[in-house]
Formats: structure tokens, C-alpha cells, sequence
């Protein structure tokens, strides 16, 4: 079997997690970088083993002709670069933030679909390796039904005037940040964990001014299972971790049979209902690289399904719905009211709120 080709276009701090999976991956080669900046790419390409750099996107894909392109950009490049692919007829992995918004998803989803090339979204925190055992003990009945998830966000480096600066600085400009960024990771995996979500509410806030948008707050879910979930989070605060980035926080998966917990060392703890809490031991991954090798795990996945057959997760058309969970997540913040998933329109207003409306 000749070697999967594939493009990675970007060079951005987080774009190393996703060269170094390539590189692991047997039967795969990355054939290019494309980057605006070349001196980053060449960079990159030197450290990943990568040969060819390039500065235009569309000569990238002309002179190497890929079978997979990793888009590893900002959101207002996603439709542009997308559009490259699908003219061209080439498969795609597009990082999140999906979009510039939910109209701009939309759209390119549609052309994507249109033309019948596949485009998958890098969500890559349900590929960590302490919610895929959850979700395989979730499956063999262990938990048995399923109460509650909860998830206690507290990587500690949003804090001060030099927050974010060191990795990731457009942070600080982005008027949605803490929801768009990095709650939506755990939209995605509480999905996975628990089922579709029929209701949020939510109240956020900034307590860094350094920074322009929401930095903390508390989401809760309501699952179609009737189950409920909690995201309480702040990036401000830090948790008990060797790496407070590993898990980025603690949780808690509660069942009739009882709960299991994820400390911030990634370990996995079980306590049956009343009975002793006890470490559940399992291969946490790698971790010196991000998530336990998320990345990796995701782009493996991927390869699979060009190679066998196997179905795809996180397609841009299932990633819709984290997106419109995210949308009515900004809308409940914003009314101070809970919003239902069956009726909302992320492309509608918001009504007024009668309790508040002059008389």
C-alpha cells in the first residue's frame, strides 16, 4: 500500500502536536507545509523531517498533490482554504474554532458536501485517552445509567497582563474566548460521554481585563437521557497536577453504580456505590505531547477511514451541532435564561425578555 500523502497548512504553536502525529503515524508522509510565514514552516519542516515548504496555499496543492490536507489556520481562513480543497477535489481536516461563525460553518460545510469531499473537524479532546476509556466503561454497562458529568476547568496561565502571550497571544484579542476556545472541547466530549443536549444555561464573565473576552463561568446541560452536566470554568486558577495543561482540570462521570473520577495526572479513579475509591489503571498515552497524543489518536482515525472504510467522527456536518450548542450557550448568557435546543435558531435574534421590558 503506497504511502497516504498529506499537506499540513499552518505553523502555529499548536500546529507542532499535529506534525509530530504525522511523523508517528507508519504509511503516512507529510509532502509539505504551507505557511505564510516561510522561516516558521521551514522550522517546522526540519524538525518534523517535512521537505518542502511553501507561502500560497493553492501551489502547495498543485505541486504536491496530496490526498489529505490538514488545515491547521485561523477560523477567517477556514472557507478560503476549504474552497482550495474541494475545487481540487481533496479530503480536508480543519481545526477548530470551525469557522468564523455559525453562518460561515455552515456555508462551508455545504460546499464541502456539494461537491462530495469529505471535511472533518480537529476536535481532538474526545480522542484523549482518558475519555475514550471512560466512554468504553460507559459502554460495557460499568457506571450503568448515567446521572451527571461535570467538568472543573483550571489550566492557571490566564492570569495578568502577560496572559497567553508566550503561546498563544491572539488570545487576548478574541471577543469570544472562553466558550468558543475551550469550552467547546468539552461541548464535544460531554456529547460523546452523555448523548445530545436538549437545553443549556449559562453565566459567564472576564475577570482578567488584560484580555477581551469572558474568561470564566458555568455552563449546564441537559442530556435527551435526562442526565445533567456541569462545566464550571476559569483559566485564571490551577488545579493539583504535575501539568495543569495535561487534563486542563478534573471530572466526574456519575452513574447508578457510581462515579468516576479524572484527577489532574490524568489517572482515572472508580468508586462503586458505596464502596471504596480505588485507581483505575489504563494507558494514559504519552505525556510529553499534548492530551495524552490527541492529535495523533484523531489523525490515526482519520487514516483509517481512507484506508478501510471505517466511519468517520466529527464530521463538519456532526460538528454542527457543538456549534449550535456553543451558539445558544452565548445566547443564554447573554438573555440570563435557559434556551432549548429544539426551538433554537442560532441565526435568529433574541427576543426580548418580557420580564424586563418597560411597561
Amino acid at each position: 500500500m503506497s504511502d497516504l500523502r498529506v499537506l499540513g497548512v499552518g505553523a502555529g504553536y499548536f500546529s507542532q502536536f499535529q506534525y509530530l502525529g504525522w511523523r508517528n503515524i507508519a504509511g503516512v508522509e507529510c509532502v509539505g507545509i504551507a505557511n505564510r510565514d516561510v522561516g516558521k514552516a521551514r522550522a517546522l519542516a526540519d524538525r518534523y523531517g517535512i521537505r518542502d515548504v511553501y507561502t500560497d496555499l493553492a501551489a502547495a496543492l498543485d505541486a504536491t498533490r496530496p490526498d489529505l490536507v490538514d488545515i491547521i489556520t485561523p477560523p477567517e481562513t477556514h472557507r478560503a482554504f476549504v474552497a482550495l480543497c474541494v475545487y481540487r477535489g481533496i479530503p480536508a481536516i480543519c481545526q477548530k474554532p470551525f469557522g468564523r461563525d455559525w453562518a460561515d460553518a455552515v456555508a462551508i460545510t455545504e460546499h464541502a458536501e456539494r461537491a462530495g469531499v469529505p471535511l472533518v473537524i480537529h476536535e481532538n479532546f474526545r480522542w484523549e485517552p482518558w475519555y475514550r476509556e471512560a466512554k468504553r466503561l460507559v459502554a460495557g454497562g460499568v457506571l450503568g445509567a448515567l446521572h451527571s458529568v461535570a467538568f472543573r476547568l483550571r489550566p492557571g496561565d490566564g492570569q495578568g497582563p502577560r496572559a497567553y502571550l508566550d503561546r498563544q497571544p491572539y488570545f487576548q484579542q478574541m471577543p469570544l474566548f472562553l466558550v468558543k476556545e475551550t469550552a467547546i472541547h468539552w461541548i464535544d466530549t460531554f456529547r460523546f460521554l452523555m448523548g445530545d443536549v436538549t437545553a443549556v444555561y449559562a453565566q459567564l464573565r472576564r475577570i482578567n481585563p488584560a484580555i477581551a473576552g469572558e474568561d470564566a463561568g458555568y455552563i449546564v446541560f441537559e442530556f435527551a437521557g435526562g442526565a445533567t452536566g456541569l462545566f464550571d470554568g476559569n483559566r485564571l486558577n490551577d488545579h493539583v497536577a504535575q501539568n495543569p495543561r495535561r487534563t486542563m482540570g478534573e471530572a466526574w462521570l456519575e452513574g447508578e453504580r457510581g462515579v468516576l473520577r479524572l484527577d489532574g495526572d490524568a489517572r482515572l479513579w472508580w468508586k462503586p456505590h458505596h464502596g471504596p475509591e480505588t485507581e483505575h489503571a489504563y494507558d494514559r498515552g504519552p505525556d510529553d505531547t499534548f492530551g495524552g497524543g490527541a492529535c495523533e489518536w484523531l489523525q490515526r482515525h482519520v487514516v483509517a477511514h481512507f484506508r478501510s472504510g471505517a466511519p468517520l467522527e466529527n464530521t463538519a456536518r456532526a460538528y454542527l451541532a457543538n456549534l449550535r450548542v456553543q451558539a445558544a450557550v452565548y445566547r443564554s448568557a447573554a438573555m440570563h435564561r435557559r434556551v432549548e435546543l429544539a426551538t433554537f435558531d442560532p441565526l435568529q435574534p433574541a427576543a426580548p425578555d418580557a420580564g424586563t421590558a418597560s411597561a
